[in-house]
């Protein structure tokens, strides 16, 4: 059985896609964008746009019944690299515990010319007990 959460993302039903879909213990969440409740890009750096990232991705995982520290794999895209670390030091904050397999990569544009960075996550549930 399939099960999706929503962020309220502008893009998700422009798009046609969900925040994130679980079936049986794993969750994949979609890549996520810094973008607030009203649809406005989080202002600030790489960091804050990053907490930005990993709090609407721990709140996806919550909402279809796990936790960050069922995270086992993150992929972090940096459009400039020398952030990485301000945006491994939030990281850490949020899934440091359960010490997920991570990639953080360069690229040269996201969707948004304002974003710096976007990240996606995959959990399986119970992977913290």
């Amino acid at each position: 059985m399939r099960h999706h959460a929503t962020s309220g993302s502008p893009y998700e039903a422009q798009f046609g896609f969900s925040r994130a879909v679980r079936v049986g213990d794993r969750i994949i969440v979609a890549g996520t964008g810094p973008v607030e409740d009203d649809g406005s890009t989080t202002p600030g750096g790489a960091a804050e746009q990053a907490a930005r990232c990993c709090t609407l991705i721990a709140r996806a995982i919550e909402q279809l019944g796990g936790s960050a520290d069922d995270v086992v794999r993150t992929r972090m895209f940096l459009t400039d690299i020398g952030q990485q670390d301000d945006v491994g030091s939030v990281h850490a904050r949020f899934f440091g515990s359960a010490r997920p397999a991570a990639t953080m990569v360069g690229v040269s544009a996201l969707c948004r010319s304002e974003w710096l960075v976007e990240i996606e996550a995959e959990a399986v549930v119970g992977a913290s007990a």
